[in-house]
This record gives C-alpha cells, structure tokens and sequence, in this order.
C-alpha cells in the first residue's frame, strides 16, 4: 500500500506504542485517528505533533471496556472527520499481573473486553466503512507472552493468544480486498511504575541482550502496511526471546 494520502485510526494512540505508531504514520503521510480512553491531553498533543506534520488528526474518545459502542463511535467520527478510512491499529490494551488463583471475574473480561472483544467489534465497523472498491490493512498488536504463553498475567496473556488466532482468521476471511496481520512486541517499554533500569535488567534474558525501542515495532508496522503479499502473519519483534 502506499500510504501517503491515506488514514488511519490507531487505538490508545495518545500514549507510549501507540502514538509513536500514530506519530510514524503522519511521517508517511498519513491522516490519523487517534483514539484515547482517559488520556485526553496526551490525545491533544499527539494530534497537534501529528498536525505540526502535515497530515490532518483527530481525536476520539471512547471506552473500550464498551466494545462494540466504542467501534461505531471511533470508525464513525474517523469517516466523519478524516472523510475515508484506509487501516486499522488496534494497539490499546491493558496489562495486568494475575495467576490461576489470583484473577478474577472482573480482571478477565476487562482484559477480554478491551484488548480482544473492542479489536474485533474494531475490525467489523472498519470492514464496514470501507468502500466497496477499497482495500484495506488491519494490524493488531499482540505480544510475545501470547505465543508464548508465560505464567503470571493469565487474562492478558490468554487475550492476546486470542487477538493472535483472530488475526489469522480474518486474513482468510476478508481477504483479498483486506490483509490482516499481527506485531508481537518483546521488551520495548517497561511497564507503568517501571523504569528503564528494569527494563534493562528483564533484557539480560533476551538473546541479544537488551530491549527495543519503539521504533522497531514502527518499522514492523510500516513493513506490513507497505507490504501487498504479507497477511495472517505474526511478526516478532522480540530480540529472540522465546
């Protein structure tokens, strides 16, 4: 695809991975979506850096906890605002710790709700907007814990697992006119609380001894969306941990 002139909408694209995916699209000419949940500042100031660009943003807030609500609200106002909608990143997601005995109810269906029911209610409404001569790309950020499937953030873990087959499913699905593909980030970022020093320390288990950086998942974003002939695929950016 080449994207200048195209749009996109980037889920949790305010803050941390997800405006550095929604900052990286403007840079390639890309008119921008960003969806918050909470971060209204952040919000606007990802979209006053995406207009410093050159490209046109917008802001939308929706509660992904609310899935399907949030899906027709975000694809709409996106139409709406940036008048088409070319892709699909669905990168929001929370991320809580949690063993067998030690999740509960509640934590399950918050993490299934918004980091795979909203991807797919998401990818529905976007399917939808498109128009019938349109192609499109959905790309899904996964993680490596769901193709690997480490022990102590069950729900996320088993979530992400799920955005994983989902990716697959849909790429046989839509296809030809919609590719469908997943990033699986290592360490990139520490987690909220943390700082780089414990990221750092986590990154001594990594084979190539150290953490990413944002910029790598950006690149394996810009692969896939450039890409014509990459679809169901899950693409690592780990450093090789496994």
């Amino acid at each position: 695809m080449e994207l200048k002139g195209k749009a996109a909408i980037v889920t949790g694209g305010a803050v941390r991975l997800g405006r550095a995916l929604a900052v990286a699209l403007a840079e390639a000419g890309v008119d921008v979506c960003v969806h918050y949940g909470r971060s209204a500042d952040a919000a606007r100031e990802t979209v006053a850096e995406i207009e410093r660009l050159g490209p046109r943003a917008v802001a939308v807030q929706a509660d992904l906890a609310d899935p399907a609500v949030a899906a027709r609200r975000v694809v709409t106002r996106a139409v709406a605002e940036l008048g088409r909608i070319d892709v699909l990143v669905n990168s929001a997601a929370i991320f809580e710790p949690g063993t067998l005995a030690g999740t509960t109810e509640q934590q399950w269906d918050r993490h299934f709700a918004i980091n795979l029911k909203a991807p797919f209610f998401l990818a529905q409404a976007f399917v939808a907007a498109l128009g019938p001569q349109s192609r499109g790309h959905i790309v899904n950020v996964a993680d490596w814990r769901g193709l690997r499937h480490p022990p102590g953030h069950a729900a996320y873990t088993l979530a992400k697992s799920g955005l994983i087959a989902m990716t697959r499913l849909l790429a046989v699905e839509l296809a030809p006119r919609v590719q469908v593909n997943a990033i699986a980030p290592g360490l990139i970022l520490p987690p909220a609380g943390a700082d780089a020093a414990f990221l750092a320390q986590l990154a001594q288990a990594v084979p190539l001894r150290r953490p990413g950086s944002p910029a790598d998942v950006v690149a394996a974003l810009l692969y896939l969306l450039r890409s014509d002939f990459v679809t169901g695929d899950v693409l690592e950016v780990t450093g090789g941990q496994g």
